[in-house]
């Protein structure tokens, strides 16, 4: 199962996550969120991180533009859309795109189902916010495309490994404060996750 930490703000946490065995790292570019980084920030950490990992941009409310430039200028390598947005939209955007469903009932898992898509608990913030999906709504679903977030944590995180994820994002479920990660945290998860 696939990893990404979300939420990175520093470059610290950005190479102790990689050495953990991280696949993925998540940058917030919403300057609402605690866990929000400047793209000069985000650059300078990319810029230092060794290749074969993915970098995810978290996007709120932006128009096109602005996520290319965004992108192209950091490094990013995949953008999260957290806003709703249609499929034609989806591949305007010039990096390959994650679209993120805010799930309020069973039905929602199945939007964009023939993409690779992150499903997390509806809530009115956007991420990290440590609500729980019913994890019961994935029974006898394919879930080989879906990346799962909300809530998890190093104590948790087993209890998913039976639906077959593709992946697991996780942000607060490893912080010692908001935008700061508990590396102890990190470095259990990430064993978990991927422990047989």
């Amino acid at each position: 199962m696939r990893v990404k930490i979300c939420g990175i703000t520093n470059l610290r946490d950005a190479l102790h996550a990689v050495e953990c065995g991280a696949d993925a790292l998540g940058f917030v570019f919403y300057n609402k969120s605690p866990r929000y980084i400047t793209s000069t920030t985000a650059k300078h950490i990319i810029d230092k991180l060794p290749p074969f990992v993915e970098r995810v941009g978290l996007f709120v409310n932006e128009g096109v533009d602005t996520i290319d430039t965004v992108c192209k200028y950091t490094g990013i390598s995949l953008a999260q859309i957290h806003f709703d947005v249609d499929e034609e939209s989806l591949d305007l955007i010039a990096p390959k795109t994650l679209p993120v469903i805010r799930a309020k009932s069973p039905e929602d898992i199945h939007k964009f189902s023939d993409r690779y898509r992150l499903i997390d608990a509806f809530c009115e913030a956007y991420g990290g916010s440590g609500k729980r999906l019913n994890l019961e709504w994935f029974d006898g679903i394919d879930c080989s495309k879906i990346i799962l977030a909300g809530g998890l944590t190093p104590a948790n995180i087993s209890e998913v490994k039976k639906y077959g994820f593709y992946g697991v994002d996780v942000s607060s479920g490893v912080e010692s404060i908001k935008g700061k990660k508990d590396h102890k945290k990190v470095e259990q998860f990430i064993a978990n996750a991927k422990s047989i």
